[in-house]
């Protein structure tokens, strides 16, 4: 028993060097330096983007604020858009997979009304299967894939404020 458990120690410690030597991090807490605290989002009422971003800074060291005169930073989302077109139709014409599309227009600027990141638009794009059978599923997955869209953009508007403001 102890051999079978030296092994698996063995392996565990080989796991973990390898893991170490190719560069891979756990994400952990947001990195937005401290001078920017606290920010404030800006965004269209029942903006998906804006529940992700607080759901992503939530438990960081980023505070955020909903008022204007203490905001350090204020990121403004500009406009969310959703649509979708068809990428693919059977002989007869029927749709069997459509492309859907989901823009997210942003900036942030500082308190001294200066630009931090200048407007940027991310475009997300995934296919979407369409087959005749269960309707209703394919309308709640549809709008998982918009959810998950939602919070993808999030991810990339943080990535790109570390980036910027470091």
């Amino acid at each position: 028993m102890s051999r079978t458990r030296a092994v698996v120690h063995g392996l565990l410690g080989v796991v973990l060097m390898v893991q170490a030597g190719c560069g891979f991090q756990l994400r952990g807490t947001i990195e937005i330096p401290s001078v920017y605290n606290p920010i404030l989002i800006q965004a269209p009422s029942d903006s998906a983007v804006e529940r992700a971003l607080h759901d992503l800074l939530i438990g960081s060291q980023v505070q955020l604020t909903t008022n204007p005169a203490q905001a350090r930073l204020t990121l403004r989302i500009l406009s969310e858009r959703r649509s979708e077109r068809v990428a693919a139709v059977d002989l007869n014409g029927k749709t069997l997979a459509y492309e859907l599309h989901y823009l997210v227009e942003f900036e942030a600027v500082g308190a001294d009304g200066q630009t931090r990141v200048p407007r940027q638009t991310l475009d997300l794009t995934r296919t979407f299967d369409n087959p005749d059978v269960e309707v209703l599923g394919k309308q709640i997955e549809q709008a998982m894939i918009y959810d998950d869209f939602a919070v993808e953009a999030a991810d990339r508007i943080l990535m790109r404020l570390r980036a910027v403001l470091r």
